[in-house]
C-alpha cells in the first residue's frame, strides 16, 4: 500500500507558480484581507457570548457557539489540503468564502440556540478553509526563503482580526445587537469571493482535472472515520461532569465508540487510502512530528485563553464587553507586531530555531503568570502579563509554520499545512472542552448553594431579581474568580511540554539537502541569469506562458528556487 500511496502522491499535479512582485503584492493583499475576515468572524464572538446567552436563553449550552464551530473547523481542516491538490487552490478558496458569507448571514438570523450552533459549525468548516487556503497560497506562490516574510505578514493579519474582533462584536452587543457581527461579515466575504475570483491565478493544469477521476482518489473513509471519532470524543468531553454524569451510559458509549473509530481512522490512513488526509509518514520525520504536537498543544492554550480571559473580567470583575475586549488587546497587538518581526527576521537570517525558542519561552512565562490574576490585580500588570504572552504567540504561529515546511519536500507542503492547522484546530477544540469543563465543575463547588439555580459558565446571575446582599454578591464573583483560575492553571502544563519539545528540533535552515544537491550556482529564466535563491530576480523576470516551459524546465526551476 505504501508504494500505491507514493505513487498517487506523484500524480499530484504540482501548483508552485511563483509570481512577478507586482501580481504578487496584489495576491498576498486579497488573501491577507480574507484571513483578517475570517479571524474578525472567528474571535469577534467570544467577548458575546454572555449576550447571547440571555437573548437565546441558552445560559448552560452557549459554549457550543464556539466548541461547534472548532469541531466543525478542526473535522474538515485535515481535509482542505487534499481537496486543493486535487480541485486546485482557487475553486477550494473561492467555495470557502461563499461558505462563510451564506452561514454568517443565516447566524445573523437566528431564533434559537440550535440554529445558532449549527450555522456557527458551518462556518467553522469555511474558516478552516480560508485558514488553510490562504496560507497554501501563499506557499505556492513565493520562494521558501521569503516566505517566513510573507507568512509573518499574514500572522499579523491572524492578530489584527483577534484584535479587532472582538471590538467590534463588544460595539454591536452594547449599541444595537449581537447579530450585527455575523451581517457585518457576511457581505465582506462575499466581496473577497469576488475580488478573488478575477485575481487569484488559476491552478497549474486545472483545465485538464477530470472530476469523476479525481472524486475517486478522495479519501472518503478516513473522513467519515475521522470526523465521527472527534465528533463522538469532544462531545461527551465538553460536557462530562457538568450538563452529564461521567458514568453515564451516553457518555461511556460515546468515548467508546469515538476511540474505536480513531483507531479505525489510523488503519485507513497507513493501509486503505490511496491518498490519505493523514499520512501517518509524516509522523516517521522527527522534527515534523514534534513541531505538529507542539501545534496541538498550543493550539489548546490559545483558545482556551482567547476564550475565558474575557469571560473572567466580565464575570468575576464585572467589566462590560468593551472594556474586556480592551484587556484581551495586548496578547493580540503583541502577537501582530511580533509575528512580523519574526517574519523578516527569518527571510533575512534564514534561521528559525532561536525564534521558536524565545517564542515557547515568553508563552510559556505569560500563561503561567495568568495564574495571578484575581479580582484584586492591578489593570498594569494585567497589561504586562498579556503582552509577554502575546510576544510569545507572534513569535510562533507562523515560524513553526516555516520549520515545518522546511523539514518536509514540496511534494508534502499542502498536506503538512493542512494537517498543522487541524491539529491545532483540534487543541483548540480539545482546550474549550476541557475549559468548559473545569469551569463549570469548579463553579459547581465553589458557587453559594443559594445560587447554584442560577449558575451558568458564561454569565453571573441576575442579582437584583435574586435579592442578592453585597456580601452573597462577592461570594458568586469569588466563585468565578476561582473557576476561571483554574482553566488559567491547566494552561500551564501544555505550553511546559511545548518548550520542552524545542530540544527535538534542529534548525536546518531554508533549504533542503536534496534541493542543494541539485541546485546549480546560476540558472536562466527566459534569457536572463538569476542567482540562486533570489527570490525578488525570479519573481520580476518576465516569465514566458507555462504551456512554454517544458516539464524540466519547470522541475530545475522550482528545485532550484523554492
Amino acid at each position: 500500500m505504501k508504494e500505491k500511496q507514493v505513487a498517487a502522491e506523484a500524480s499530484v499535479v504540482d501548483q508552485t507558480n511563483l509570481l512577478p512582485k507586482q501580481e504578487l503584492l496584489v495576491v498576498f493583499s486579497v488573501l491577507a484581507i480574507s484571513l483578517f475576515i475570517c479571524f474578525v468572524d472567528q474571535n469577534g464572538i467570544g467577548v458575546i457570548l454572555p449576550t447571547i446567552s440571555r437573548d437565546l436563553d441558552a445560559a448552560n449550552t452557549i459554549s457550543w457557539a464556539g466548541t461547534s464551530a472548532l469541531i466543525a473547523n478542526t473535522v474538515f481542516q485535515v481535509l482542505f489540503g487534499r481537496l486543493s491538490d486535487l480541485f486546485g487552490r482557487k475553486v477550494v478558496f473561492l467555495s470557502a468564502l461563499v461558505l462563510l458569507a451564506v452561514c454568517d448571514l443565516l447566524c445573523g438570523f437566528s431564533q434559537n440556540a440550535t440554529m445558532l450552533y449549527i450555522f456557527r459549525g458551518l462556518a467553522g468548516v469555511a474558516n478552516g478553509g480560508i485558514t488553510s487556503l490562504s496560507m497554501m497560497i501563499v506557499s505556492d506562490i513565493v520562494t521558501l526563503k521569503e516566505r517566513g516574510k510573507y507568512q509573518g505578514i499574514l500572522g499579523a493579519c491572524v492578530g489584527m482580526g483577534n484584535m479587532v474582533g472582538p471590538f467590534i462584536a463588544a460595539a454591536f452587543a452594547q449599541h444595537s445587537t449581537w447579530r450585527g457581527l455575523f451581517w457585518l461579515v457576511s457581505p465582506l466575504a462575499a466581496l473577497c469571493c469576488v475580488i478573488c475570483f478575477f485575481i487569484l491565478p488559476a491552478s497549474n493544469d486545472s483545465s485538464k482535472l477530470d472530476f469523476r477521476t479525481v472524486s475517486k482518489k478522495i479519501d472518503y473513509w478516513g473522513i467519515l472515520s475521522g470526523s465521527a471519532a472527534i465528533i463522538l470524543i469532544l462531545i461527551p468531553v465538553s460536557g462530562g461532569g457538568s450538563y452529564f454524569r461521567w458514568d453515564s451510559p451516553m457518555v461511556i458509549a460515546m468515548l467508546a465508540i469515538g476511540g474505536i473509530c480513531a483507531l479505525a481512522f489510523l488503519f485507513i490512513e497507513h493501509k486503505v487510502a490511496l491518498l490519505p488526509m493523514m499520512p501517518l509518514s509524516l509522523f516517521e520525520n522527527a522534527p515534523v512530528c514534534i513541531l505538529l504536537v507542539q501545534n496541538f498543544l498550543f493550539g489548546i492554550v490559545y483558545y482556551s485563553q482567547l476564550y475565558y480571559l474575557p469571560l473572567f473580567f466580565q464575570n468575576a470583575r464585572r467589566m462590560s464587553p468593551i472594556t474586556s475586549a480592551a484587556l484581551v488587546l495586548p496578547i493580540t497587538a503583541a502577537q501582530m507586531t511580533l509575528s512580523i518581526v519574526s517574519g523578516q527576521y527569518i527571510s533575512r537570517r534564514e534561521r528559525y530555531g532561536e525564534v521558536i525558542w524565545l517564542g515557547f519561552f515568553l508563552w510559556t512565562l505569560g500563561v503561567g503568570l495568568t495564574c495571578v490574576f484575581d479580582q484584586n490585580t492591578p489593570i498594569a500588570a494585567i497589561v504586562v502579563i498579556l503582552l509577554v504572552q502575546g510576544a510569545g504567540v507572534g513569535l510562533i504561529f507562523q515560524p513553526t509554520l516555516v520549520a515545518l515546511q522546511a523539514h518536509c519536500s514540496k511534494a508534502q507542503r499542502a498536506i503538512v499545512i493542512s494537517n498543522r492547522n487541524f491539529l491545532r484546530s483540534l487543541g483548540g477544540a480539545v482546550g474549550l472542552a476541557i475549559s468548559a469543563a473545569a469551569l463549570q465543575n469548579s463553579l459547581k463547588k465553589a458557587m453559594p448553594q443559594e445560587f447554584a439555580s442560577a449558575l451558568s459558565s458564561y454569565d453571573t446571575p441576575d442579582f437584583a431579581a435574586l435579592g442578592a446582599s453585597p456580601e452573597q454578591i462577592q461570594e458568586v464573583l469569588d466563585a468565578y474568580a476561582k473557576a476561571s483560575r483554574t482553566v488559567f492553571i491547566m494552561n500551564v502544563p501544555f505550553m511546559g511540554l511545548c518548550l520542552l519539545g524545542c530540544l527535538l528540533i534542529k534548525d536546518r535552515g531554508l533549504q533542503r539537502p536534496d534541493e542543494l544537491r541539485v541546485a546549480q550556482s546560476s540558472d536562466t529564466i527566459n534569457g536572463v541569469e538569476v542567482e540562486k535563491g533570489n527570490g525578488d530576480e525570479i519573481a520580476n523576470v518576465q516569465r514566458p506562458p507555462k504551456s512554454d516551459l517544458n516539464e524540466e524546465a519547470k522541475g530545475a526551476l522550482v528545485q532550484e528556487h523554492r
